[in-house]
C-alpha cells in the first residue's frame, strides 16, 4: 500500500481520489472507488439540499463506512447544497472560481474538509490562504473543464514547494508510470477520472465509452466548443464530439431521460451523454483527457485501480 499524506489526512487507504464528474461519477461508481481504497467523489452541483442527501443515502450505503467526498463547480454554486454535502462527506471540493474563505468556514462548520481544484501558483497559495485542507493541481492535459496552462509535471513542481497543505495531482494521470511521476514530484495523491468514465459503474452512455477505448491522446483538443450553459470555460474533449456539434444542425441533439423527466439537450451544450441520454450522442461532449490512451476496455473501477496501484508500486520499490 502507498501511504501519503493525503491518505492519512482523507482516512483512505490507497492514494487515489475519482474525479467528481457529474452524472458519470455516479455514487455506484463512487463506493466502488471506495471500497477500493480511494476515495470516491460525485459531482453536487445538479443537486438540490434534498437531493443531494438522497444521492449520500446510496453512496454511504454502497461505500461500506469508508469515506468519500463531493466536488462542487462555484458558478453554479447553491451553498445550502454545499452544507448539506458537509454534513455528510468527508470532503467538499470546489472548483472554478476564486478560493472563498467564506465557503470554506461553511464546510468546516459542518464537519467536512474543504479542497480547492487549482490551475495556477497563485490559486494554490489562494486555497490555502482561504483555508483549505488540500489542493488539488490540474494540469493542462486533464479531461472535462480544464482551469490552467501548465502540464501537470510543471504545475506540480511550481506548487509543491509553496503551500504546506497536500498537493493531488490531477491531468493526464493513466498510467502507472504517470502515477509514479506525480508522487516523485511531490504529489500525495492523484486524481483520475478518464480512466473512470469507461468504468464498470460509470454513468456515461456506452457509445461514449466505446469513443474513449478506440481514442488516444492526439485524439482530443482543448476548445470551447461546449460552451452553451458554461461559456468561457475550455474543455478538452475528443475532436471527433466537437466536429460532430458542429456539423449539426439540430437546435437540440439528444434529451436526458432522468427521474421521469425528460430534459432537452441543446447543441452545443455542457452535459455529456449519459445511460440515459437518447439522440445524437455523439455530438454530444465526450469528456477526455490525455490519459485516454490508458482506456483499453470497460473494466470495473476496484480492476482499475489496481492495475494502477499494483504497477506503481512496483515501480516504486
Amino acid at each position: 500500500m502507498i501511504r501519503t499524506r493525503f491518505t492519512e489526512l482523507v482516512g483512505c487507504t490507497v492514494p487515489i481520489q475519482l474525479a467528481g464528474m457529474p452524472r458519470t461519477a455516479t455514487p455506484e461508481l463512487a463506493a466502488a472507488v471506495c471500497r477500493a481504497g480511494g476515495l470516491g467523489m460525485i459531482g453536487g452541483t445538479r443537486f438540490s439540499a434534498a437531493s443531494m442527501d438522497e444521492a449520500l443515502d446510496e453512496l454511504s450505503h454502497g461505500a461500506g463506512g469508508a469515506p468519500f467526498g463531493v466536488n462542487f463547480l462555484v458558478p453554479f454554486l447553491e451553498r445550502e447544497t454545499v452544507r448539506a454535502a458537509a454534513r455528510r462527506a468527508r470532503v467538499v471540493e470546489l472548483f472554478w472560481g476564486d478560493p472563498d474563505p467564506g465557503i470554506v468556514d461553511d464546510i468546516h462548520a459542518e464537519g467536512a474538509l474543504a479542497a480547492w481544484q487549482v490551475g495556477s501558483i497563485a490559486e494554490a497559495e489562494a486555497a490555502e490562504a482561504a483555508g483549505c485542507d488540500f489542493v488539488v493541481a490540474q494540469g493542462v492535459e486533464a479531461g472535462g473543464h480544464v482551469r490552467g496552462t501548465l502540464r501537470l509535471l510543471d504545475l506540480l513542481a511550481a506548487v509543491v514547494p509553496r503551500v504546506a497543505v497536500p498537493v493531488v495531482a490531477a491531468g493526464g494521470i493513466g498510467s502507472a508510470a504517470a502515477v509514479v511521476a506525480a508522487l516523485a514530484t511531490g504529489a500525495e495523491a492523484v486524481r483520475v477520472g478518464t480512466l473512470f468514465v469507461a468504468a464498470t459503474e460509470s454513468g456515461a452512455h456506452p457509445d461514449y465509452q466505446r469513443a474513449l477505448i478506440a481514442a488516444n491522446a492526439d485524439d482530443t483538443i482543448l476548445t470551447e466548443t461546449f460552451s452553451y450553459l458554461w461559456p468561457s470555460a475550455p474543455h478538452r474533449v475528443l475532436r471527433a464530439s466537437a466536429e460532430a456539434a458542429r456539423a449539426s444542425t439540430a437546435e437540440f441533439v439528444a434529451e436526458i431521460h432522468e427521474g421521469g423527466r425528460v430534459v432537452p439537450i441543446p447543441r452545443l451544450a455542457t452535459p455529456n451523454p449519459t445511460r440515459a441520454t437518447v439522440g445524437d450522442v455523439a455530438a454530444m461532449p465526450h469528456y477526455a483527457g490525455k490519459s485516454v490512451d490508458g482506456v483499453a476496455d470497460v473494466r470495473p473501477a476496484a480492476q482499475i485501480m489496481r492495475d494502477l496501484l499494483e504497477a506503481a508500486e512496483t515501480q516504486l520499490r
